[in-house]
């Protein structure tokens, strides 16, 4: 009895711990936010996957964190301390279009400088050895067209629409039925091999043009196909109101933190 005494005299003898002050609260959430603020704008981002040219790999209304870090271009003085690297064959990259400045479109690499590229019955064949993609997928046998399965040997017609830029300098880069990718650049293409809007229409994708890779998904939403062609606000508040009262049902919920690769 006497030693539970000593005890809770010695208890109630110790100084009461100072209260958050208002300040310093606030200064506590501040510097959270700071630190938030400082990753989204230079370590990461997060980007929605609009259409189907990823598919399986990405669907869409796949929200993606995206690596800003990795892939970024050397800035000298800490490049030793930052494990900075070139895009890599089978990279999925995020990128802004070459045909479309301002917009950031995802591919995976399929051919880095040097490398020589055909495409016979849509199969890849990099630098003469015919390659075993297991992501790439043929999801609609009706957009198959001779200058996208058989690239670049079968000359585009005014049907495939190519990218006038790329269209006009395109020979340049053709040796025989391949076409070889220069310093600098990278040639991507969707794993949707159907509907993929590519390298083969737009060119290669320049190595400042790169923004990162994606890392893993934060959220997926059942979306509709044509989602992203809806722009106007009453369309954008009318999908925001549907993803509110189907946000449990409509969740892909098995694709949650799901690394992409």
């Amino acid at each position: 009895m006497a030693k539970e005494i000593k005890e809770e005299k010695n208890a109630a003898e110790q100084p009461e711990q100072p209260k958050e002050t208002t300040p310093e609260f606030i200064a506590s959430i501040a510097s959270v936010l700071v630190i938030g603020l400082f990753i989204i704008t230079f370590c990461m981002q997060a980007f929605e996957i609009p259409t189907p040219s990823m598919v399986s790999t990405l669907l869409i209304g796949d929200h993606v964190f995206v690596d800003r870090i990795r892939l970024a271009p050397k800035s000298g003085f800490i490049d030793k301390l930052i494990p900075y690297r070139d895009p890599r064959r089978g990279d999925i990259v995020v990128f802004v279009s070459p045909a479309e400045p301002g917009l950031f479109v995802v591919k995976r690499v399929i051919g880095v400088p040097g490398d020589h590229i055909r495409l016979l019955n849509g199969v890849v064949y990099l630098n003469g050895v015919a390659q075993k993609e297991p992501y790439a997928v043929h999801t609609d046998p009706t957009q198959r067209t001779q200058y996208k399965d058989y690239f670049p040997s079968i000359p585009p017609t005014p049907d495939d629409q190519l990218y006038m830029p790329w269209e006009n300098t395109m020979r340049a880069y053709i040796e025989g039925d391949e076409i070889v990718v220069p310093p600098g650049a990278y040639f991507g293409m969707g794993d949707n091999r159907d509907v993929s809007y590519d390298s083969r229409y737009w060119g290669f994708i320049p190595r400042e043009n790169v923004v990162g890779r994606p890392m893993f998904n934060y959220w997926s939403f059942m979306t509709p196909d044509d989602q992203w062609t809806k722009t106007s606000i009453g369309d954008r508040l009318g999908f925001l109101a549907h993803i509110v009262t189907h946000f449990f049902n409509e969740t892909r919920w098995s694709r949650m933190l799901h690394v992409v690769r």
